[in-house]
């Protein structure tokens, strides 16, 4: 097998995208669109993988950090201009040489291997990867001899009326032959409508040099898309939730209505978890077995275990154990570790906190800043209160303590085992193990007062 090599192309602005965001740094399924690529192009164990950048070149550089090699095109003058800037880096290698676009992220692995096998197996110069479109305009046209071998490739715009009729078109990837493509790069002339030096010049040198060139289609049209503007966006974020949602299936995972679920290409969830519709799943979420994740449910970057219900509930870089039931309405803030069998029903807010084995916070609770032994029962409406204006501060609650309704915990606090903490209270010292704590007025009636009013 020879060595491979890719080459990215990622170095247009993408002025119809009509953002500040870089074009190739637009998310699909919450990741950005080069590396989508760049982790197609590493399942073909690629020996180096170069990325042509430009405007915006460090972010992009930022996202991929070392997984690319990077050169900078200062002026964006074509495809094969972008391809001549690597040379420095590959240009004396033998092997083969993978050119794709980094607005393609749709494009999938095992495209990309059939395309350097078809390649290899034709002892081919160039292989071009096309595909069949029902509408092609706006892309190059696969023109082919009457013995049906590629011909030529026709951009649009220098494209005869009857050229434009063709519907296999150029998708914009392809394989070379390493040393003949840089070889062939020295001929391309920008004597054409935009004034550009085209990378699909190259077929044609290769081609008057007797060279053999290879066309291999592709199955999907929708695989090829390139993403230009926002309509392409949507249209690329769909057909990639379908796979993804479609993959989920397969793997033993119910989804009630894949057309209004969204799981980023990231998430990893277990065998017979049923995910209702409305439901978001973001980021490198992982998600266990025999889950119920209930409509309209928010998951990012969080972990949850086997057998938990999230019911209508939010949750935020924070990981969920075992048996949990969350929701619905809960709001689950970053940091928070809610341990097995807990419990946090409607309307309670955990931030920074850990919810012990066995915990209850059933309803209309903050907790924040908190470690919460097992077994606690927590109240409705008790709040921890962590913040004096200018600092945070921690509260502790010790195994099997109970938290009646109403209280609120000034921290810094300690309650301790055991401790109860009468409803309506005012914490503002540590409670001792086994002790009742009321830290409240005693109540006083006013007789006639109503009266006296009036």
């Amino acid at each position: 097998m020879t060595n491979i090599y890719a080459v990215i192309l990622a170095a247009g602005q993408g002025t119809r995208m009509k953002s500040n965001l870089y074009k190739v740094l637009h998310p699909v399924c919450g990741k950005p669109m080069v590396e989508h690529v760049v982790d197609n192009i590493q399942q073909l164990d690629a020996s180096r993988i170069v990325t042509v950048v430009g405007h915006g070149a460090e972010k992009v550089q930022e996202q991929l950090n070392d997984r690319s090699e990077y050169v900078l095109q200062k002026e964006q003058l074509g495809t094969a201009h972008a391809v001549q800037q690597t040379e420095s880096l590959l240009q004396h290698l033998d092997g083969t040489t993978l050119v794709i676009c980094g607005d393609t992220p749709l494009i999938r692995p095992e495209t990309m291997k059939a395309l350097y096998e078809h390649h290899e197996a034709n002892k081919a110069k160039a292989t071009i990867l096309t595909a069949i479109a029902e509408d092609p305009t706006g892309y190059g046209r696969i023109l082919r001899s009457s013995d049906g071998k590629v011909a030529q490739i026709v951009e649009q715009k220098d494209a005869t009326k009857e050229q434009q009729e063709v519907i296999e078109i150029n998708t914009g990837t392809y394989c070379f032959d390493n040393k003949a493509l840089f070889e062939a790069l020295k001929e391309v002339k920008n004597d054409n409508a935009q004034g550009e030096y085209y990378l699909p010049d190259v077929i044609e040198i290769l081609q008057n040099r007797g060279e053999i060139v290879e066309a291999y289609v592709t199955k999907e049209f929708s695989e090829t898309l390139g993403v230009n503007d926002r309509v392409a966006l949507a249209q690329a974020e769909r057909i990639m939730q379908s796979r993804i949602n479609k993959k989920h299936m397969q793997n033993g995972v119910t989804i009630i209505n894949p057309d209004n679920t969204y799981i980023s290409a990231e998430a990893v969830i277990g065998r017979d978890t049923v995910i209702q519709p409305g439901t978001m799943i973001e980021g490198p979420s992982t998600i266990g077995e025999n889950c119920l994740i209930g409509l309209n449910s928010q998951i990012r970057n969080s972990q949850i275990g086997n057998r938990t219900k999230i019911d209508h509930s939010v949750i935020e870089d924070s990981r969920i154990d075992d048996d949990v039931a969350v929701g619905p309405y809960a709001h689950i803030r970053p940091a928070t570790h809610i341990m097995d069998r807990a419990k946090v029903g409607n309307f309670v807010e955990l931030k920074k906190t850990t919810l012990g084995e066995g915990s209850k916070a059933s309803h209309l609770t903050y907790l924040g800043d908190s470690t919460i032994g097992a077994d606690v029962n927590i109240g409705c409406g008790t709040i921890t209160v962590n913040y004096d204006g200018k600092n945070k501060y921690e509260t502790i609650i010790e195994d099997n303590a109970f938290v009646g309704c109403n209280a609120n915990l000034i921290a810094p606090v300690t309650i301790g085992k055991n401790a109860f903490v009468a409803a309506g209270s005012t914490i503002t010292k540590n409670v001792p193990d086994n002790a009742l704590a009321i830290g409240r007025t005693r109540q006083e009636n006013k007789e006639n007062y109503v009266n006296k009013l009036k």
